[in-house]
């Protein structure tokens, strides 16, 4: 197979096996957001935007489209309706309108995965969405819940050691654990909040290095320098700026010297 470039076997050079994610599908009428014709080449698995946060019916299209043409999979990315905020604000909305809102989001992705001949592979939530229902086990099992009545085959991306992670294998869904690239993690296992200096990490070396180990040994270290355990099936990348392809394109190299295969997410869970 080659990805990116860069020749990979499809069978294991050895035990590890991991997923790269990237949100896609930013964009929106007139407004250009993200490189998903570029990120698309490296990642093996696509959260596209599915009209809420950011996206809409012709970016979806056209993403979808695009994931197919390089054989990743495809995932619908639901958030609250929150266009202005990008999704990254707290709303407070009653589990059945959490409810409704998903399926709204996920059904839309659905249809246009299925007029494109293909279906969809996982979910996973978005900003604030996806960060309250890792600590809120209430919201957890609404979204747990809504996935199984929509399709109990899909694959839901959950931050590993989290309240929806935790949920997702309670009710028996396929759970597929994240880890982030280039986020700072608190010793909880949250990310640390953008609005923090550290929050996003820059350095290429240092992302490679913490990838590697988050894969290897199950550990990350934090922002505060301590340890904490992680479960990664699924490492997010970020790809919405020239320095980020050059990023992913380095990370995608050194797991291919460190003998870990990249593999679509239904490969793994």
């Amino acid at each position: 197979m080659n990805w990116g470039g860069i020749k990979l076997s499809t069978a294991n050079k050895s035990t590890f096996n991991i997923d790269l994610n990237a949100d896609i599908g930013e964009s929106f009428g007139v407004y250009k957001l993200g490189m998903d014709e570029e990120i698309t080449k490296y990642i093996s698995s696509a959260n596209i935007a599915c009209g809420f946060h950011a996206g809409d019916p012709d970016v979806m299209n056209k993403v979808v489209d695009i994931s197919i043409k390089n054989g990743i999979g495809i995932g619908a990315h639901p958030s609250f309706p929150d266009l202005k905020g990008f999704g990254r604000r707290n709303m407070d909305l009653d589990l059945n309108e959490i409810k409704n809102l998903i399926t709204y989001q996920v059904g839309a992705l659905s249809a246009f995965a299925r007029i494109n001949n293909s279906r969809l592979q996982h979910i996973k939530l978005h900003g604030s969405l996806y960060n309250l229902a890792a600590s809120d086990y209430a919201i957890a099992k609404t979204v747990v819940q809504t996935i199984k009545e929509i399709d109990p085959e899909l694959i839901f991306v959950a931050m590993s050691q989290s309240e929806m992670y935790k949920a997702g294998k309670e009710f028996n869904l396929r759970v597929a654990g994240e880890a982030f690239a280039d986020r700072a993690y608190n010793k909880d296992g949250s990310l640390v909040s953008r609005k923090i200096s550290g929050a996003v990490i820059e350095d290429p070396d240092l992302i490679q290095e913490r990838v590697i180990k988050m894969i290897k040994t199950g550990k990350v270290e934090t922002i505060t320098g301590e340890e904490i355990k992680v479960q990664p099936d699924t490492i997010c990348l970020h790809g919405d700026n020239p320095e980020a392809i050059a990023i992913v394109k380095k990370l995608v190299s050194a797991l291919e010297s460190a003998e870990i295969n990249i593999i679509k997410l239904d490969e793994i869970v």
